[in-house]
C-alpha cells in the first residue's frame, strides 16, 4: 500500500467496515465495553461452556495480536464470524452464542486498530486518527442502537434487522479491501526481528491482561482479605468492598503489563483507559433519559462519534480532543448544579435536551481522546495492544473500583439502578484528567520527534560531510599535497619548509576526517596566553590578569579565527595601521574584538569577495565561529576603520 489517497483508501475502507462490525454486537455500557467483562470470584463455579466463554476471548486477543500483520483477514474473519453468529439456531444455548460474539469481536477491533496503525505510520496521521477513533465510537453507538437499556437478549426478541445490516455492510466493506489489501502489512507491527523481545513484548503482554481474570476469579473472600490485610467477616458484611478490591488487584496487574511493554504504553493505556471509564457513568444517565425518544438516543451517538472523528483529522488533533473533553466535564458539571446534586433525575424525568448533549458530548469526547493517543503509539507498533486489550481492561478494572466510592454509608448501593449518575462531577473529573493525559502524551510525542528529526539531521549532515571530504580528497592530493612536499624537500630546514610540512600533516588529517588545519591545542587551553603571542608591533592586546580557559578545539579555532582579522588588517588596511585584540572572559562564555583604524570596508565588498572565491572572512573566521555555535559580528564604517567581534560559548 502506497502513501497515495488511492493507497490508502483500502485502509480506510477496512477501518470503516471493522466499526461497522463493532457496532453490530453492543453490550450494555453499565456492564463494561465488550470483550472486557468484570472480574469477579466466581471461578470456582466455572464448568464446561462457562469456561469456553471466559476462555474464547482470551485466545482471540492473543492470537489477534500475534497475526497483526494479516489485520485485513481479521477483519474479514470477524465479519464472518458476526454473521454466523447471528445465523445460529437458538438451540446452540445462550452461552455459546456469547463466545460467538465475543471471539468476531476481538478479531475486528484488533484489526481495526491494526488499520488505524498502517495509516498513521504511512503518512496519514488524520486518516488513521479518525480510523482509531471508531474503536471506541462505533461500540457506544452499538449500545445507543439498542431496544433497551440491559440488551436485546434480555427481551426474548429476535435479532433486529439492524444487526444484520450492519454486519452484512461490514462484511461487504471488508471483501472488497481486502482485495487491495492481500499482503501482509509490515508496518503493523514493530521493528525487529520476528522473535525479538521488541516484537513479542506487546502481543504478550495484550494476551496476559486479558488473562488476568483467570486467575483473580479464583479467589475467595479469604484469600482477598488476606491480600489486602482486612477481616474476612468485614468483607462478609460489605461484598461491594470485595469486588472492588479484585478490580484494584486486576488494575494494579494490567498497569504492570502496560509499562512492560514499554513507557509510551503505559501512557497511552492510562490516558485511553481514563476516558473510556469516565464516559461509562454519562452514557448510563443519556441512555436512560433517552430510553423512549426513538431514534434520537442512536443519532445523538452517532453525531458524539462524527464530531470526535471529524475534531482529529487535522493536525490541532490534541487540542481537539482535550477542548471536547473539557466541553463534555463542563456540560456534567451543569447537569450535577442544575440538579442540586441529584442528576439521577434527567433520567428518571427523561430529559431529552441535557441527555442529547450529554451523550454527544462524551461520546466525541471519548472518541477523539482514543484517537488523539493512537499517534505516539503508532511509531512503536503499539496501537491494537494498547488501545485494545490493555486499555480495556484497566478501564474495567478501574471502574470496578471507582464504584465502590459509589456506596452509601451502610456499604451498599441506593436501590436506585441509577446509583452510579449520582456521582456525574467524578466522571467530569475523570473527563479533565484524561484531557490533561492526552495532552502531555502529545507534548512528549511531539518533544521526541523534534529530537528524532534533529538527530536525522545530524546523521545526515556528518554523511555530506564526509562525501564532500572523499570528493575533494583526490584533487587535493593530487595538487596541494603534492606542491607542500614538494616545497618541503626543496627548502630542505628553512622556516618556510617547516610551515609546509606542519600544513601537509594538518591537511592530511583533516581529509582523514577530523581536526582543522590548524594544530590541535589537546585538551583546555588558555585562550589568553594563545591571544597574548599575537602581540606585536602594531598589534596589541588586552586581555585579563588571570588565565582563560577553553576547550582546546574550541580555542584553537577561535585563535585562527583572530589570526585572519589580522591578516585582513595587513593585506587591506595598508601599511601603518594599527590593531587592538580585546579578550574578555563573561563566564558562560568568551568574547574576543578585533579593531583596527583603517579605512574601513567600503559597503558591498564583502559581498563581492565571497562572489569571486576570496572566502577568508566567510570560511576562515565566521564559518569557524559558525560551527562552533558562536557568532561572529563586522562594524566597519568607512574612515573609521573595523571592528570584528567574535564570541563562543562554553
Amino acid at each position: 500500500m502506497n502513501t497515495s489517497w488511492a493507497g490508502r483508501r483500502p485502509a480506510a475502507l477496512a477501518g470503516l467496515s471493522g466499526a461497522l462490525l463493532l457496532a453490530s454486537a453492543p453490550s450494555p455500557v453499565a456492564s463494561g465495553l465488550p470483550l472486557f467483562a468484570s472480574v469477579t470470584g466466581h471461578g470456582r463455579e466455572y464448568h464446561g461452556t462457562e469456561w469456553g466463554l471466559v476462555l474464547a476471548p482470551i485466545l482471540a486477543v492473543g492470537l489477534s495480536l500475534f497475526l497483526v500483520r494479516w489485520w485485513p483477514y481479521l477483519i474479514v474473519a470477524g465479519g464472518l464470524l458476526s454473521g454466523w453468529a447471528l445465523a445460529a439456531p437458538d438451540r446452540t444455548g445462550y452461552l455459546v452464542r456469547l463466545a460467538l460474539e465475543d471471539v468476531p469481536q476481538a478479531f475486528v477491533l484488533i484489526g481495526l486498530l491494526a488499520a488505524a496503525q498502517s495509516l498513521l505510520r504511512r503518512g496519514a496521521p488524520g486518516l488513521g486518527a479518525a480510523v482509531a477513533g471508531p474503536a471506541i465510537g462505533a461500540r457506544l453507538f452499538g449500545s445507543a442502537l439498542m431496544d433497551a437499556l440491559y440488551g436485546w437478549y434480555s427481551s426474548g426478541a429476535g435479532v433486529p434487522h439492524w444487526r444484520y445490516a450492519l454486519v452484512v455492510t461490514g462484511l461487504a466493506g471488508a471483501l472488497a479491501a481486502l482485495t487491495r489489501l492481500w499482503r501482509p502489512d509490515p508496518d503493523a507491527t514493530p521493528a525487529g526481528s520476528p522473535v525479538s523481545w521488541r516484537r513479542l513484548r506487546l502481543p504478550l503482554a495484550g494476551t496476559l491482561v486479558m488473562a488476568i481474570s483467570v486467575p483473580l476469579s479464583y479467589l475467595s473472600t479469604s484469600d482477598v482479605a488476606a491480600l489486602m490485610g482486612v477481616d474476612p467477616f468485614t468483607l462478609q458484611r460489605h461484598p461491594y468492598a470485595e469486588v472492588a478490591m479484585i478490580g484494584a488487584v486486576a488494575l494494579v496487574l494490567a498497569t504492570g503489563l502496560a509499562a512492560l511493554a514499554g513507557l509510551w504504553s503505559l501512557g497511552g493505556a492510562l490516558t485511553v483507559a481514563t476516558v473510556q471509564a469516565a464516559v461509562a457513568t454519562p452514557l448510563s444517565l443519556a441512555f436512560f433519559a433517552l430510553q423512549y425518544t426513538g431514534s434520537t438516543r442512536w443519532a445523538g451517538a452517532l453525531a458524539g462519534v462524527v464530531l470526535g472523528a471529524g475534531a482529529v483529522v487535522s493536525r490541532w488533533r490534541v487540542a481537539a480532543a482535550g477542548g471536547l473533553t473539557v466541553a463534555a466535564a463542563t456540560a456534567l458539571f451543569i447537569a450535577y448544579a442544575a440538579t442540586t446534586g441529584h442528576p439521577e433525575r434527567l433520567a428518571e424525568q427523561h430529559r431529552v435536551v441535557p441527555g442529547l448533549v450529554i451523550l454527544v458530548l462524551v461520546v466525541a469526547a471519548g472518541t477523539a481522546v482514543t484517537a488523539a493517543a493512537t499517534a505516539p503509539l503508532a511509531r512503536r507498533g503499539a496501537v491494537p495492544a494498547v488501545v485494545g486489550p490493555l486499555a480495556g481492561v484497566m478501564a474495567v478494572a478501574g471502574l470496578q473500583t471507582l464504584r465502590a466510592t459509589y456506596l452509601e454509608s451502610n456499604g451498599l448501593p441506593a436501590s436506585s439502578m441509577l446509583n452510579d449518575t449520582s456521582h456525574l462531577n467524578t466522571s467530569a473529573l475523570l473527563l479533565l484528567v484524561a484531557g490533561a493525559a492526552v495532552g502531555g502524551l502529545g507534548v512528549a510525542h511531539y518533544l521526541a520527534e523534534r529530537w528524532a528529526e534533529r538527530r536525522q539531521a545530524e546523521q545526515i549532515r556528518r554523511e555530506a560531510a564526509a562525501a564532500e571530504r572523499d570528493r575533494l580528497a583526490r584533487p587535493i592530493h593530487d595538487g596541494v599535497l603534492q606542491v607542500l612536499a614538494m616545497v618541503q624537500r626543496q627548502d630542505g630546514g628553512s622556516q618556510l619548509a617547516a610551515l609546509a610540512g606542519e600544513q601537509e600533516v594538518a591537511l592530511r588529517r583533516l581529509l582523514a576526517g577530523g581536526g582543522t588545519l590548524i594544530p590541535d591545542a589537546g585538551g583546555p587551553a588558555d585562550l589568553r596566553a594563545a591571544l597574548t603571542a599575537l602581540a606585536a608591533p602594531g598589534v596589541e592586546v588586552a586581555a585579563p590578569a588571570e588565565a582563560v580557559p577553553l576547550a582546546g578545539p574550541a580555542a584553537t579555532e577561535l585563535v585562527a579565527a583572530v589570526r585572519a582579522a589580522l591578516e585582513n588588517v595587513r593585506r587591506h588596511a595598508g601599511e601603518g595601521t594599527r590593531a587592538w585584540i580585546l579578550l574578555e572572559d563573561e563566564g558562560d562564555g568568551v568574547r574576543v574584538s578585533v579593531r583596527d583604524d583603517g579605512p574601513g570596508i567600503p559597503d558591498g565588498r564583502l559581498a563581492e569577495a565571497e562572489r569571486d572565491g576570496r572566502l577568508g572572512v566567510a570560511q576562515s573566521m565566521r564559518g569557524r565561529i559558525t560551527d562552533l555555535r558562536g557568532t561572529m559580528t563586522i562594524d566597519s564604517r568607512p574612515g573609521q576603520g573595523t571592528e570584528v567581534e567574535f564570541w563562543l560559548p562554553r
